[in-house]
């Protein structure tokens, strides 16, 4: 059995063969030297009769460095708990409902969107600035304020910034540009908001930074992308949508929007999902109580070593994360 994940540079094809006593899950990209990125014990084909039992009964890995694809579009933000290490594990599970409309609550950075590049998606985000940016470069977006890895100017636009916020003037194409600049100039590509809603996070200690200017390719690339605001109750979700939901991970640090996301607000979102009639695909940290709420809704739970991204400490190690999926048949 062979799925074909294409790509803008080529295509990568996950196939099934025999090594001694296993089958093995491979991927392989077109424009590389044939990276083998998934991993150990799939199915046959013949057992291979839904998607859920795929999940089940595969073993997964995380790709070690060598085998991350590189060819694919790059995010133009810098962004905490990116899931571009986790397309190899999304890929297939999307690759069988491509047909659909692909949705995303939470968007974020747009790793896994870049890489799957569904024809018609539906991306959201509780991060209002996020996309009032994703909106202007949707539109092909210009930066043409000064950018400097400098401090005094880095205060000075984040000053700006938040008064645009105050001003309510933050989805001027000014508050977009400004949005990006302190992406890439802020400490480690956080972002975080007070309760006053300002933009708090400190300068950054980059040795140097390449700034983009232009953003006229991703108004091609986001044709057929609709870019939304809204809690995730309020949207117009369709019974046959492919949902991926990464939610902000169940952890200490909740104030990636100005309203912060609670418990709460996890076991709502949950909720909401297990009750949509399509398939979902959702990751989180593994923290006992997640794994316990969602196995508690019926989703099928497996465990992924997921590199951190965000360290003040520095420390790369692996993060145990969960991939849950539900209604795949």
């Amino acid at each position: 059995m062979t799925l074909v994940f294409d790509l803008p540079h080529g295509c990568c094809y996950f196939s099934r063969r025999q090594v001694g006593t296993k089958n093995i899950l491979a991927a392989k990209h077109s424009g590389t030297a044939g990276r083998r990125l998934i991993a150990r014990a799939a199915p046959t084909p013949s057992s291979l009769q839904s998607v859920s039992e795929a999940f089940s009964e595969t073993s997964f890995e995380t790709p070690t460095a060598g085998q991350r694809r590189e060819s694919l579009p790059k995010p133009p933000l810098k962004w905490a708990g990116g899931k571009r290490w986790l397309l190899p594990h999304l890929a297939p599970l999307w690759e069988l409902h491509s047909s659909r409309r692909y949705v995303e609550p939470f968007c974020g950075g747009l790793a896994a969107l870049l890489g799957l590049r569904p024809k018609r998606a539906l991306l959201n985000d509780i991060n209002a600035h996020l996309v009032n940016f994703y909106t202007h470069l949707q539109r092909g977006l210009d930066v043409t304020i000064e950018m400097e890895n400098e401090e005094q100017s880095f205060y000075r636009h984040r000053n700006r910034f938040n008064k645009l916020i105050k001003d309510g003037e933050w989805q001027s194409t000014e508050a977009a540009q400004l949005f990006y600049y302190l992406n890439r100039t802020c400490f480690n590509g956080l972002c975080r908001f007070n309760q006053s809603g300002e933009f708090n996070v400190p300068f950054g200690t980059h040795k140097s930074i390449t700034y983009a200017t232009n953003f006229s390719h991703f108004k091609v690339l986001f044709e057929g992308w609709a870019f939304t605001n809204l809690d995730i109750d309020a949207l117009q979700i369709e019974a046959e949508d492919f949902i991926y939901a990464d939610p902000p991970y169940d952890v200490e640090f909740t104030t990636y929007s100005a309203g912060g996301f609670s418990w709460e607000d996890q076991v709502r979102t949950a909720e909401w999902l297990a009750a949509h009639q399509g398939p979902v695909v959702l990751s989180n940290q593994a923290t006992a109580r997640i794994v316990q709420l969602y196995e508690k809704l019926g989703f099928r739970i497996k465990y992924l070593a997921g590199p951190r991204r965000i360290s003040c400490t520095g420390n790369r190690s692996t993060a145990r994360e969960v991939l849950a999926v539900k209604r795949f048949a």
